[in-house]
């Protein structure tokens, strides 16, 4: 495994064909076959001028995701936070998750936990919002950082 593989920031207007490929192929491969979770992968948010996806990629494949969302109000959305089976436990979701929150600046910033990660968020500045819920029979946390 790298030892410090890149991180890297682009709009989809910034992204070529193979590495878009690439990133949804990793979000497919985690959340839709391994976590067993048949959802609307492709929901639009993707594409938005306001959208930033990072990723963590060794020789050209991606090892870990994520996107910044621009929601309402000046709100960053976190979302899509993925490491490759492969890669885990590598500390590159926490290394994905500074890059971020470096990318969000000042503005508050959401995020819907997979719950047995709140810990994690938390150790990035993110608290708990909300009850916990079943998102596609995942427990699912929503959390909250402010600047």
């Amino acid at each position: 495994m790298p030892q410090n593989p890149e991180v890297r920031v682009a709009s989809f207007a910034d992204l070529d064909t193979r590495t878009f490929h690439d990133l949804l192929r990793l979000r497919i491969d985690v959340f839709v076959v391994e976590q067993a979770c048949p959802y609307p992968e492709l929901d639009g948010r993707d594409v938005e001028p306001g959208t930033r996806h990072l990723w963590l990629a060794a020789d050209g494949t991606p090892l870990a995701y994520l996107r910044i969302l621009a929601d309402p109000g000046g709100v960053a959305r976190i979302g899509r936070v993925v490491v490759a089976p492969r890669a885990r436990g590598g500390g590159y979701a926490g290394r994905l998750l500074t890059a971020a929150l470096e990318v969000v600046g000042d503005r508050p910033c959401v995020l819907e936990a997979q719950s047995h990660l709140v810990d994690l968020y938390a150790r990035h500045g993110f608290t708990v919002s909300g009850p916990a819920y079943l998102e596609d029979g995942i427990p699912h946390t929503p959390m909250r950082r402010e600047p």
